[in-house]
């Protein structure tokens, strides 16, 4: 049976196969993080002993865990952005409360919940596995719970990029039916992925092609038929991953099908197996990288270009005062490309200057910021989600425009301490105390968009007006950033994937990393980052980022030519004199960019890509999208790397299986390491090692200079 005639009629076992479960597959390193110590399968001595010879064993892991957690004074000596230094200081001053006063506060963290062996899940409880009750009230053990609780993870992650992808897919096609007044740009975009998808082309207008490819990717978003084929995976994923997951057995239905099927099996009383529920996990990963990634990159990319590389400029110096400064906050580019569209019309600028403005600024915090800043000009990247409250702080901002992910509830206390007025934009992410400028449930109101980004826009002007004598404090830091670095990038500058494919066969370059992620208290913010970054180009590696993780590698130099005497010779020759060693390629859906510049150098050298030395990188990874995102590489057969562990410690089976048991399967592993320049190590020796499985020249480390103490460029 081909892919294409899956009907999800199983009749065979396909779990995850080769999982073990036994105490000695499983140590635990000075700092806690686990591993997987010792490939055997039979174990001397009595089961109820080396059951509670491991609950000791993870409870004295999780301890020495919480031990490598940084305080906030923490975070202000070793975050490598002296401009978020300055503004953590500054917060203490002025006593404003921040997310690292909040994770200081809520320290010890509970060692129930860091490990994963709570559960919440019903009424009889919580319960939670303790020497003297290794099971829950209806039976629930460690490895069941850990595995319900990761699978409830992936399943959020899975909806909240469907949400992104849901309003994105169905700005495309109101916008080909008229509905939504809104060019499509990206007419080169429709008709190649519409070509992939079987869709006809030949002879039909743009809008008609639009609204096709737009169906089919809502039908992959929520079709309920198993017998449904899942275009998009068809479309777009290598023929041999797809036999690889029709062996599995975890070709998704739809995206919301498999969220549906996660919180159905993950309940009380369900799925009692924890390996059918890990199995479920795996189908989260593939729906979320198939609907919540690739199917918003394709709308996106579809309806409002896919932009080109662009120079930015990045960080808190870049705020300036006297303008009517407009921040916009969160994922969704359709009312945001008309905030900025209307921005800067003159009729708008003029009436800014008229209230005693120089003119209207537009900044971005989160991916709005990053989609922003090569598509429209003029908005500027200025922090990821976890530095929101410090922008905030500085007192600069007017108007903060927020949407539907990663804004914290927080930031409303600091934006009253400034005056700054806060706006919503989503029935399904609103703020205590925003505006609400909002597109309803039902997106009834869509075709006042424009009308909406006018009134919006005229609200920063008032706000500006009404804030005047508030005290502005803009530490002085800012940087250049070299943006916008797509497969279509990729194919103009080089004539196609072939010089970046043979760099690699060479050994000119070592390997290619995507490094992207949100970030997380637990470490040195942003340090982590720019750490595992230094030792990659050292080594010849290069860089692919997006998404938060970008920020740091934009502010400090690394996506500036500036960088290159940070890496080794062979990368350096090879971007001289232009391109930069850490390409930005957009917004965490922007991984498709990532996973297609990986595709195709795989297809130009013949070769799968689980075989080649590639990796995926996300040190300080926190929400739940990041499990998913993590997960969609270890799909295609690329390892994931990271800083902070996930809550797994207390299940033998799901240790062994996230993090080494899908080797096997997938050819990919999850590796754990709070040194993120360990971490660093790691990915190099891992990919010399995919380099001699190759017959491929294993190339020396190269010199880098500028590197004393540690710190990063521009620093």
């Amino acid at each position: 049976m081909t892919a294409s005639q899956h009907t999800h009629q199983h009749t065979r076992s396909t779990a995850p196969a080769h999982i073990h479960t036994h105490r000695n597959l499983i140590g635990f390193d000075e700092n806690g993080v686990s591993v997987v110590t010792h490939q055997a399968d039979h174990q001397e001595g009595d089961a109820e002993e080396r059951r509670r010879a491991f609950i000791k064993d993870y409870t004295d892991a999780v301890k020495a865990y919480r031990k490598t957690f940084p305080t906030k004074q923490d975070q202000i000596e070793k975050t490598p952005d002296p401009a978020i230094s300055e503004m953590l200081r500054r917060s203490d001053e002025l006593g404003i409360d921040t997310a690292f006063d909040r994770f200081d506060a809520q320290q010890p963290q509970c060692a129930f919940g860091l490990s994963g062996t709570c559960c919440r899940i019903c009424n009889m409880g919580p319960c939670r596995i303790t020497p003297k009750a290794p099971r829950g009230v209806c039976g629930a053990d460690a490895d069941l719970i850990v595995a319900r609780n990761l699978a409830r993870s992936a399943a959020a992650g899975v909806s909240q990029h469907g949400m992104h992808a849901r309003a994105v897919i169905l700005s495309l096609k109101w916008a080909a039916e008229g509905k939504l007044d809104l060019p499509i740009l990206g007419e080169q975009k429709i008709k190649d992925t519409a070509a992939r998808f079987g869709i006809p082309v030949k002879n039909r207008q743009l809008k008609n092609v639009a609204k096709d490819l737009a169906n089919a990717l809502l039908d992959d978003l929520s079709a309920s038929d198993p017998a449904h084929p899942y275009r998009t995976l068809q479309a777009m994923a290598p023929a041999e991953r797809q036999n690889v997951w029709e062996d599995l057995d975890i070709i998704p239905i739809s995206a919301y099908h498999e969220v549906f099927d996660t919180m159905h099996r993950t309940g009380c009383a369900t799925d009692g197996d924890w390996r059918s529920v890990m199995q479920e996990f795996l189908r989260c990963g593939l729906a979320f990288t198939f609907s919540g990634v690739t199917g918003a990159s394709i709308a996106t990319d579809s309806l409002f270009g896919v932009g080109d590389r662009v120079t930015s400029k990045v960080n808190l110096g870049a705020l300036k005062e006297g303008y009517v400064n407009i921040a916009v906050h969160g994922h969704l580019p359709t009312l945001v490309s008309q905030i900025v569209k209307v921005g800067q019309e003159p009729a708008f600028v003029q009436k800014a200057i008229d209230a005693g403005a120089k003119g209207i600024r537009f900044y971005g915090i989160c991916c709005s910021g990053l989609a922003a800043m090569y598509r429209y000009g003029g908005v500027i990247p200025l922090c990821n989600a976890v530095g929101a409250e410090l922008v905030l702080g500085t007192g600069a901002l007017d108007l903060w425009v927020a949407d539907v992910q990663d804004v914290f509830p927080s930031i409303m206390d600091v934006a009253r301490c400034y005056r700054t007025t806060v706006i919503t934009t989503s029935d399904n992410a609103r703020l205590p105390g925003a505006e609400r400028y909002e597109y309803d449930h039902h997106h009834a109101n869509i075709e006042q968009t424009r009308a909406m980004a006018e009134a919006i826009v005229e609200r920063g002007i008032e706000s500006f007006q009404a804030r005047r004598g508030i005290r502005v404090n803009i530490p002085p830091y800012e940087a250049e950033a070299e943006v916008g670095f797509s497969v279509e990038y990729v194919h103009r500058r080089f004539g196609g994937m072939g010089p970046l494919a043979q760099a690699i066969r060479s050994g000119q370059i070592l390997g290619i990393v995507n490094m992207v992620g949100c970030n997380n208290t637990k470490v040195p913010y942003e340090r982590c980052i720019v750490d595992v970054a230094d030792v990659l180009l050292a080594n010849n590696v290069l860089v692919l980022t997006n998404g938060c993780a970008s920020f740091p590698l934009m502010k400090l130099g690394y996506c500036n030519v500036s960088a290159l005497d940070r890496c080794g010779q062979g990368l350096r020759e090879f971007l001289e004199p232009d391109l930069p060693p850490a390409w930005h390629v957009g917004e965490c859906i922007d991984n498709t960019r990532s996973s297609g510049i990986l595709g195709g150098i795989a297809a130009e050298l013949g070769k799968r890509i689980c075989d080649l030395p590639f990796a995926f990188s996300s040190p300080e990874w926190s929400n739940e999208k990041s499990v998913d995102a993590a997960l969609g590489f270890r799909l295609m057969g690329v390892s994931s790397y990271h800083c902070v562990e996930p809550p797994i410690f207390g299940s033998q089976n799901v240790i062994e299986f996230l993090k080494e048991g899908t080797m096997e399967t997938l050819g990919s592993r999850m590796v754990v390491d709070v040194d993120p320049k360990k971490l660093g190590e790691r990915i190099v020796a891992d990919m010399k090692q995919k380099r001699a499985a190759l017959g491929w020249d294993v190339p020396a480390a190269g010199e880098t200079a500028n590197m004393e103490g540690g710190q990063p460029h521009g620093a």
